[in-house]
């Protein structure tokens, strides 16, 4: 397996802007000529760890990686910029780790109608705004040909910027400020942002999560349901938010509860079979 970290300052000058210092994790597993599959393209998954905008969590990005990387996957771990670094940042790296996997497609072997990306809490939101706003002005003054996913997995997700719903934190930490409208407020929310070219999306969350509303979750399903596109819901009558792997690997203890959680791993491995070999 070829492993290497790309600063994205390095390939794009611009990111480095005001001391960003964006870094992307590239794992591509090895094509074994021996089995005659030098040229197989592989299924590429985007990883956004969660931190509320604050930090990006190491429980949420390596370990993730290792539950793709042996399901044929070429994987992308991306540290994106946090606060002090303000919208749009951090939609642009993503942006930017999109045109490096459609640059290096054939010297990386990705597959690029199958590039899906995995987001938790905030970077369920970051994952989901970019499903739903890649091409938006402000990504496209420095990406112009900035170009979609093809599925989105949505774990416990910041989706609603509507104060009766969202996790408030997350958006002072993207945004330095509060809302100055309620167009702005609903261009954050990702619910508000779904149309007909939205990407298929799987999503799961706990019913009690104290930090993030379960309602996050419904209301991105609802909003696809009515755009009658392809999405998968599992909501789990306990546990905590922030559950990553639900199992030792990224959590302290385990109990029945994380044990029927940790089910949304073979569950959206599933999903993405499916929905890829459509």
């Amino acid at each position: 397996m070829r492993c290497e970290r790309i600063r994205l300052k390095d390939e794009f000058e611009f990111l480095g802007k005001n001391g960003a210092d964006p870094v992307l994790d590239v794992y591509l597993p090895f094509n074994m000529p021996e089995m005659r599959r030098e040229n197989q393209k592989r299924p590429c998954m985007i990883v956004c760890p969660g931190g509320g905008y604050a930090f990006c969590s190491q429980r949420e990005a390596e370990p993730i990686a290792l539950h793709f990387l042996p399901e044929g996957y070429n994987v992308f771990v991306l540290w994106y910029s946090v606060a002090p670094h303000r919208f749009p940042t951090q939609l642009t790296e993503v942006a930017a780790v999109m045109e490096l996997i459609y640059k290096n497609n054939e010297i990386w072997n990705c597959d690029t109608e199958k590039i899906a990306i995995i987001g938790f809490s905030a970077g369920g939101h970051l994952a989901a705004h970019y499903s739903t706003v890649f091409n938006c002005s402000e990504v496209r003054a420095l990406f112009p040909e900035s170009k979609s996913v093809n599925a989105s997995v949505l774990c416990y997700p910041v989706i609603s910027a509507d104060p009766e719903k969202g996790h408030m934190g997350s958006f002072e930490n993207l945004l330095g400020r509060d809302f100055k409208s309620e167009e702005e407020r609903d261009f954050f929310s990702c619910d508000k942002q779904v149309g007909p070219c939205t990407p298929p999306a799987f999503l799961w969350h706990t019913a009690e999560d104290g930090a993030v509303p379960v309602v996050n979750s419904l209301c991105y399903a609802e909003a696809l349901a009515k755009n009658k596109i392809p999405v998968e819901v599992h909501i789990y009558p306990f546990g905590n938010h922030g559950l990553s792997t639900s199992d030792l690997q990224t959590l302290d203890s385990e109990n029945e509860y994380t044990k029927q959680v940790s089910s949304w791993l073979p569950a959206v491995k599933k999903w993405l079979s499916l929905i890829f070999s459509r």
